[in-house]
């Protein structure tokens, strides 16, 4: 079993650009990407699949909050160092709370990407967006300025929050040692090694979960229309 080599990294490297340029949805961008990788890295992508499949026989994220639940509150830092509460937020309006696994990850920053790119859209109905990851500060800030996102990017450092909704998935030592050339500790604060579940929560100003997207295939996100869909109807709510 092998790391990424450097000429392999930069393969990726222009395999996501490609894919970040390229017209088409962001689940359309996604699976372009997931096709180069496991074209340049055939090892990495037959690894998650063996994750993805553990995760789905566990139940990976099936008791995190669904519909008509009320969603667990938070307080977390963003990245500037300011508390930023569930509450706080709700008072504005609704809130599609977003899970990330970092930076690092190119999936999240297509979808980062993409998200805030539809931002005014979203503001535009009443609505927001806040995005929670497992990295320090100097990670959620270097991700947001790369996806020109104006939304808050939390820290949930070791996981706590997303613990407490069963997100929080422990990658397993034969991921650890393919992606052994990413410094997951500095970017955590831990060697544990432990990521979200990619999630989001359409919580209503109620406090309500209106609608969710919960998949242990990081691969594939909610598409942006069924994002932007669910927080119209959200907004409708009195």
């Amino acid at each position: 079993m092998t790391s990424l080599s450097p000429a392999d990294a930069e393969r990726l490297r222009l395999a996501f650009q490609r894919c970040r340029d390229m017209e088409g949805t962001l689940n359309e961008q996604l699976h372009a990407y997931a096709d180069a990788s496991r074209e340049v890295f055939p090892a990495y992508g037959e690894a998650v699949d063996r994750l993805v499949v553990r995760l789905n026989g566990n139940g990976g994220g099936e008791t995190a909050p669904r519909p008509g639940d009320a969603m667990p509150p938070f307080m977390l830092p963003d990245e500037t160092a300011r508390l930023v509460a569930l509450s706080a937020l709700l008072e504005q309006g609704p809130v599609a709370v977003m899970f990330f696994r970092g930076h690092w990850c190119p999936y999240c920053r297509l979808n980062m990407r993409a998200v805030a790119q539809a931002e005014a859209r979203i503001r535009a109905m009443g609505a927001q967006v806040v995005a929670i990851m497992p990295e320090t500060q100097e990670f959620t800030e270097q991700l947001k300025d790369d996806a020109d996102a104006r939304f808050p990017i939390l820290t949930d450092l070791d996981n706590g929050y997303a613990l407490s909704l069963n997100l929080a998935i422990w990658l397993g030592t034969e991921i650890q040692q393919l992606l052994s050339y990413q410094d997951m500790a500095k970017f955590h604060g831990n060697d544990g090694w432990v990521l979200p579940i990619p999630a989001v929560f359409v919580v209503g100003r109620d406090g309500i979960v209106k609608a969710r997207f919960v998949d242990p295939d990081f691969r594939k996100r909610v598409e942006i229309d069924d994002l932007l869909a669910a927080l119209e109807s959200a907004s409708r709510e009195r």
